[in-house]
């Protein structure tokens, strides 16, 4: 059997909801005449941007703001601020809710990489439509079975020679050999520098990954979550982009401010 809410019992939790909120909102208005953020900042973001970033951010924020005590799970699954309790949710896609509000991070173009001793073997695509007869390594980001190109302006369906939910992973199996990836650029350049991996069909147009800082809508930003996602942006951008020439394109582009 599943228990629901009536229509009474629906409408009091969304006022109990509602008084909390508001509780909430007139602590923090308090608070914001202290003098610096403190308290507990409870975070869950996407596993491989957990890895290769946010543990530096935080390590970093923590020495910034000692009184405040930071508390992350790096997680594939979507959560909700609301129901969880989480002070801010970083995750792809822009959300439906109007309860929450979405802080554009970051915007990566997406590239094909695979490794040279793939390419001698099975040959390098010279156009999408090839991609058919190629291994690819597909991580469960992706629509279905099917890498879609902006431009030229092409689905292609792909043979999926291992299938991931972890781009990390898939960078791995890549380096070893097993096929071709489709990845924000970022995860994979620094091993094309190092000529662990070259871009593929790199005149080719893929969709961009857009990252979101996700956090309740409240009447009053509280400080230590207004104070962690600007120290995050800055960081973003001296981290992300470092080492690229004005006249590069960006491996992340920041959104506009």
């Amino acid at each position: 059997r599943k228990l629901r809410l009536t229509e009474v019992g629906q409408a009091y939790y969304e006022r109990c909801r509602q008084i909390m909120q508001e509780f909430a909102e007139a602590e923090e208005a308090i608070m914001q005449l202290q003098s610096e953020p403190t308290g507990l900042l409870r975070i869950t973001s996407s596993i491989e941007f957990g890895q290769l970033f946010l543990g530096n951010v935080v390590g970093s924020f923590v020495r910034r703001y000692p009184k405040v005590q930071i508390e992350v799970e790096l997680t594939t699954r979507v959560v909700d601020p609301l129901e969880e309790g989480v002070d801010i949710a970083i995750q792809r896609g822009h959300p439906q809710d109007s309860s929450l509000v979405a802080r554009s991070m970051l915007i990566s173009p997406r590239q094909l990489f695979a490794s040279p001793s793939y390419l001698e073997e099975f040959g390098v695509p010279e156009r999408p439509e090839e991609l058919s007869r190629h291994r690819c390594i597909q991580t469960l980001d992706e629509e279905g079975r099917r890498w879609h190109f902006q431009e030229p302006s092409i689905s292609v369906a792909v043979e999926q020679a291992i299938t991931v939910n972890n781009i990390t992973f898939a960078r791995e199996a890549a380096l070893a050999g097993a096929g071709i990836i489709n990845v924000p650029a970022f995860i994979a350049e620094p091993h094309v520098e190092q000529g662990e991996l070259r871009r593929v069909l790199e005149n080719c147009q893929l969709p961009s990954t857009e990252l979101y800082a996700l956090y309740p809508s409240r009447r009053f930003q509280v400080m230590k979550v207004k104070a962690f996602l600007d120290y995050m942006m800055e960081q973003l951008e001296l981290r992300l982009n470092a080492g690229v020439e004005p006249e590069d394109d960006p491996l992340v582009k920041l959104p506009p401010t």
